[in-house]
C-alpha cells in the first residue's frame, strides 16, 4: 500500500468517525431516553409486584382476623366489611362469607352471595366456577334435578377448571333419576382421565364398585 493510499484510509476513517460523533451528538438524546424508559419500566413494574403483595398480605390480614369470630354469623359480618382492592379479593372475601352463612344456617343468602360471583365476568373463570360448584352444592334440596344438571354440564365442559368434580355430580344426579348405567360410565371416564387427583379417582372406583360396576371398561367387557 503507497503513502497515499495509507493517508486516503486514515481521512476516509476520520471522517467515518466525525459523522458517528455528529450523530451520537444529535440523536444520542434517543438511546438516552430508551434506557430511561427501560429502567424506569423496570421499576415501575417491581413497584407495582410490590405494592400487589403488600394489599395481598393486608387483604389476607383482614381475612384472618374476621375469621378469629366464633360465631359464624360474627365471622360473614366481618367479612362482609373486609375492604379489597380487587375483583379478586372481593370475590374470595365473599366466597369465606358465604361459607360462614352457610355454617349459619342462612344457606339461601349464602348461595346468592356465590351466584353473584359466578356471575362476574371480571373474574378469572376458576373463581366463577368455584363459587357456581359452590352455590349448586347448597342448592342441593331447593333445585331441581335437570336445573342442576344443566349447571353441571356447563362446568363439566372439557378443559373447564372443575370439569370432574362436577362430571362426578353429574353421575351422581344419574344415580338419583336410577340410571346406573350412564352413572357407571361416567365414573370410568373420571377414572381414566390422565389428570384425575387420587381422592377423586378413589371416591369414583368405590361408587363403580358401590353400582356393582368394575372400575376397568375392560374388565367390565370380559365380565
Amino acid at each position: 500500500m503507497s503513502d497515499t493510499d495509507s493517508f486516503i484510509d486514515e481521512v476516509t476513517e476520520e471522517v467515518r468517525r466525525d459523522r458517528l460523533f455528529l450523530m451520537f451528538k444529535r440523536y444520542g438524546w434517543i438511546g438516552g431516553l430508551a434506557v430511561v424508559l427501560i429502567v424506569g419500566g423496570a421499576a415501575w413494574r417491581e413497584y407495582s409486584k410490590a405494592k400487589e403483595q403488600t394489599a395481598a398480605q393486608d387483604l389476607g390480614d383482614v381475612m384472618v382476623a374476621a375469621l378469629a369470630a366464633d360465631a359464624p354469623q360474627d365471622r360473614a359480618a366481618a367479612l362482609a366489611s373486609v375492604p379489597a382492592s380487587t375483583e379478586t379479593g372481593a370475590a374470595i372475601a365473599k366466597m369465606m362469607q358465604a361459607g360462614a352463612l352457610a355454617e349459619a344456617g342462612q344457606t339461601e343468602d349464602a348461595a346468592s352471595l356465590l351466584s353473584e360471583v359466578a356471575a362476574n365476568g371480571e373474574l378469572d373463570l376458576i373463581y366463577r366456577h368455584i363459587a357456581s360448584f359452590k352455590a349448586l352444592a347448597l342448592q342441593a334440596d331447593s333445585l331441581g334435578v335437570s336445573d342442576r344438571r344443566i349447571q353441571y354440564e356447563a362446568l363439566a365442559q372439557p378443559g373447564a377448571p372443575l370439569a370432574l368434580l362436577a362430571s362426578e355430580q353429574l353421575a351422581l344426579l344419574d344415580v338419583q333419576e336410577g340410571d346406573t348405567g350412564a352413572a357407571i360410565a361416567r365414573l370410568r371416564e373420571i377414572v381414566a382421565d390422565a389428570t384425575v387427583s387420587r381422592d377423586l379417582k378413589d371416591r369414583a372406583t368405590q361408587v363403580i364398585v358401590a353400582l356393582g360396576g368394575k372400575p376397568d371398561a375392560a374388565d367390565a367387557s370380559e365380565g
